[in-house]
């Protein structure tokens, strides 16, 4: 019996880093994959690089989009590099 008593501080130390740790780890994770999986051609983005520009195509075969940092010059990024999207177009409407 003393034996179980001396792992229920470990398993409390451990419920206590999942609550506080882990699961909002986890819930940025699946916020930031929605935001990335939701990007359509005209959203404002921020890079983790800290270019701004404008999503000019995305390429679903190849997990990458085309943004356009200046008039004419574009670069090919990979969708999770995404920090952020600053502005969003309104989808097509059919």
């Amino acid at each position: 019996m003393q034996g179980l008593e001396s792992f229920i501080p470990l398993i409390l130390i451990f419920a206590i880093m999942w609550f506080f740790l882990i699961r909002p780890q986890q819930k940025k994770l699946k916020e930031h994959q929605a935001m990335v999986a939701a990007l359509r051609r005209g959203d404002q983005v921020v890079t983790q690089g800290g270019l701004i520009g404008k999503v000019v195509k995305v390429r679903d075969e190849s997990n990458e989009i085309e943004v356009e940092i200046a008039q004419g010059v574009t670069v090919r990024v990979v969708r999770s590099t995404i920090a952020t999207v600053t502005s969003k177009t309104e989808p097509a409407k059919a």
